[in-house]
């Protein structure tokens, strides 16, 4: 579903990744128009694939998962069938919060929240017996400068 994203309904999108839980009411006077014009866009915007979902952002140190780690991966064997067993161990791994095949010289990137360094090495043992990786080197983070899931809407 094609939908036209006007500067209002840009408006209510740069509002609503800011804070999904607002108000209808409070979001319909900051984008000046009616409670039930506002939620209808909003609706179209759902409706339409714009907005995916509204969740809340946990804050990983207070919940024992200070340590962010980037799995960087080549694979043994370029086939769908290797590509597709190692969608199969990233869904059933919920400490991979998100994975991307890549262009260059890296296969793919995964990023992990882990407790710790100790934490990280059981998820690489358990991933090294359920898949054969050409080779899988790991990059921890030291100091967050900037994360965000806002999108830089115009």
């Amino acid at each position: 579903m094609s939908v036209n994203i006007d500067e209002r309904s840009l408006q209510i999108l740069k509002l609503l990744q800011v804070n999904a839980s607002i108000s209808v009411d409070e979001l319909a006077e900051q984008v000046n128009l009616s409670r039930n014009a506002c939620w209808r866009r909003v609706k179209v915007l759902e409706d339409a694939g714009v907005i995916t979902k509204r969740v809340a952002i946990l804050d990983p140190d207070s919940l024992g998962l200070g340590l962010m780690v980037y799995a960087l991966i080549r694979d043994s064997e370029h086939s769908p069938e290797w590509a597709e067993k190692l969608r199969a161990v990233v869904e059933d791994t919920p400490e991979i919060v998100s994975a991307h095949r890549m262009s260059g010289d890296l296969d793919y990137v995964l990023r992990m929240r882990v407790k710790s360094v100790a934490d990280y090495d059981r998820i690489y043992k358990k991933l090294i017996q359920q898949i054969t990786f050409s080779s899988i080197s790991a990059s921890f983070v030291m100091e967050n400068i900037k994360e965000t899931t806002a999108l830089p809407i115009q």
